[in-house]
């Protein structure tokens, strides 16, 4: 079987990720306070409350929006040249 990727494919998508990843944590400079803080123990949870109440409601607007889309879209869309599209019988 083929690889759906080739290497040189699949570098350029490392690359590509690896350069974004790298953007996001270096676009913040460190505080002072950030710094010196201790760190945080093993028992702390990875994701706090309110990264996940905004991870939930991002994911909300976006499956708002998405079915919006869709079914708006589906209800505009009827009618409107749904036929033949130009393709000579």
């Amino acid at each position: 079987q083929d690889s759906p990727l080739k290497a040189v494919q699949m570098l350029w998508v490392n690359l590509i990720m690896d350069t974004l990843a790298s953007l996001a944590l270096a676009t913040e400079p460190p505080t002072e306070a950030l710094l010196l803080r201790r760190p945080y123990g093993r028992d702390h949870p990875l994701v706090s409350g309110t990264m996940l109440r905004n991870i939930l409601g991002h994911a909300a607007y976006q499956l708002l929006v998405i079915f919006t889309l869709l079914f708006a879209g589906q209800s505009r869309g009827q009618g409107q040249g749904t036929g033949d599209r130009g393709q000579g019988t």
